[in-house]
């Protein structure tokens, strides 16, 4: 069992355990930017939901429902039906309105894997409403919290967490990839907790130096008199942030974890120890339990562990994000809606930090005239060039390689394409770089290779007799069933959270 099955969601807002998620559809981006994070809930299976330009109604929770309404939208229904094993059929309305789907015009019936559902699908109706179609474990509800911004039911459920725990003195962990707002999360406990008149204490532990770590938490003293109070000292009374919790230098753990039993602490040189009624909050980007940290330390900071989703498993909060984040800086320009639906389709490997950074990229970019697409804002890493391999080289040889020299994805045959995926224990990122292509170049020809799956594509059984057989080890099981690793990890944690 990992944390992410026990901590994301709370009893407080869950949907009964047995119940299947609902059907939902949340406004990502509308002409009025009031609407956008407006969510229409549907039932359980067997359910159609018809979307046109007056039904069904969206709103905000406690707010009346109000439909799409825009002249874009066709009176005819887009039909979403949702069957018995939750799989979504998308049926296009009678009409001459354009259907986007991830950024791509579709122009027949889509079926939708539960799993693609639960990836969040975006689409755009009209070229002016864009919409994600999604899961919800939960019902939206207002519950405010400084700086967490979605609508999701991951978002949800963290910021019931975060209320739930910041009246207590329990020490909380925060778990969760770079940019997932972890830093926000720590303040938000200490605002809404009994300590919020005094300060929060901030200290990255990545860049203590390690012979003077000691001194940084917990002071010195000299001849029997203080010289120097640590930050256990100065968040006594208040509350401790320790970020990057998994680079805590290995000699200081221990002490840590004497702290966090007792609150007992002595200062470098002292003589008597001293001690201090801080409330701790840690954070780390790391498998603590896979790296080499002290794991009695670990049990002690799990008092409350809270894990902060990554954005690309609630696309639904693109929107409500980019709104949040344009308020925030006082950007008067519209976004196309054509890039949000890019933005809102894109994995985000910097979660909600990248976001940002693209999003002032943008702005800068329509202040200039320029309406920008997602490749120019989002750096794509690139091999350094070299000189081409010898005619006789076999391609299975580029993976000792450190790159390959700019390719055209034409003159790729599928041969090529498989056998680089297979050298790369099929790593598209690894195997776009040893043909010499982007990234998105190669998902294109994967899609179009004839002897390639897509793992929302292989029945459950197959992936759970591939899984099985190899042990657990994805890149095994990927290369067994001919499709790329990290989606079918992706699908694997979907179809087995656990």
């Amino acid at each position: 069992m990992t944390y992410f099955d026990y901590t994301l969601t709370s009893p407080l807002s869950n949907l009964d355990n047995s119940s299947a998620p609902l059907l939902a559809v949340t406004i990502v981006w509308h002409p009025d930017r009031t609407r956008i994070g407006e969510q229409f809930i549907g039932g359980s299976e067997g359910d159609v939901i018809e979307l046109n330009r007056f039904t069904p109604l969206f709103m905000h929770p406690g707010a009346e429902g109000l439909p799409l309404g825009h002249g874009g939208i066709s009176r005819q229904p887009l039909r979403l039906a949702r069957d018995a094993d939750n799989h979504v059929v998308m049926t296009l309305p009678a009409s001459a309105m354009v259907v986007e789907l991830n950024g791509r015009a579709v122009r027949d019936t889509v079926r939708f894997s539960m799993a693609q559902v639960a990836q969040g699908q975006i689409l755009t109706l009209g070229r002016a409403v864009v919409l994600c179609l999604h899961w919800m474990d939960r019902l939206p509800k207002h519950n405010p919290v400084p700086g967490l911004i979605g609508v999701s039911g991951a978002s949800i459920g963290v910021r019931d967490q975060i209320r739930m725990v910041a009246p207590a003195s329990l020490p909380v962990l925060l778990l969760g990839e770079t940019g997932t707002g972890k830093e926000i999360a720590a303040r938000a406990i200490h605002a809404l907790g009994a300590r919020a008149a005094a300060p929060l204490v901030t200290v990255n532990m990545a860049a203590l130096n390690e012979a003077l770590a000691p001194v940084e938490l917990f002071g010195a003293a000299e001849g029997g008199q203080a010289t120097r109070d640590g930050v256990f000292a100065q968040a006594d009374q208040a509350t401790l942030f320790l970020d990057e919790i998994g680079n805590a230098p290995a000699a200081v753990q221990p002490m840590l974890l004497r702290v966090l039993e007792g609150g007992d602490y002595r200062p470098v040189g002292a003589a008597q120890g001293r001690r201090t009624s801080a409330r701790l909050i840690a954070a780390s980007d790391q498998d603590l339990d896979a790296i080499a940290f002290n794991q009695a330390l670990l049990r002690r900071l799990e008092g409350f562990v809270i894990q902060m989703p990554p954005l690309r498993t609630r696309r639904e909060d693109t929107g409500v994000l980019l709104a949040h984040l344009m308020e925030q800086q006082g950007a008067a320009a519209d976004l196309p809606p054509a890039l949000v639906a890019e933005l809102a389709a894109h994995d985000w490997p910097g979660n909600v930090r990248q976001l940002s950074h693209a999003l002032q990229r943008a702005l800068l970019m329509l202040r200039e005239g320029v309406v920008p697409t997602l490749e120019q804002l989002v750096r794509t890493p690139r091999p350094q060039a070299e000189p081409p391999p010898a005619p006789q080289q076999p391609l299975q040889r580029q993976r000792e390689e450190p790159g390959a020299p700019r390719r055209k994805p034409s003159a790729l045959s599928d041969a090529d394409v498989l056998a680089a995926m297979a050298a790369h224990e099929w790593n598209i990122l690894a195997a776009a770089a040893a043909l010499g292509i982007s990234r998105p170049s190669l998902y294109k020809l994967l899609e179009d290779h004839p002897d390639i799956r897509r793992p929302e594509t292989i029945p459950e059984n197959d992936i759970a007799r591939a899984m099985e057989s190899c042990a657990g080890d994805v890149e095994r099981c990927a290369a067994l069933l001919k499709t790329p690793a990290e989606a079918l990890r992706r699908r694997w944690r979907l179809l087995r959270p656990g």
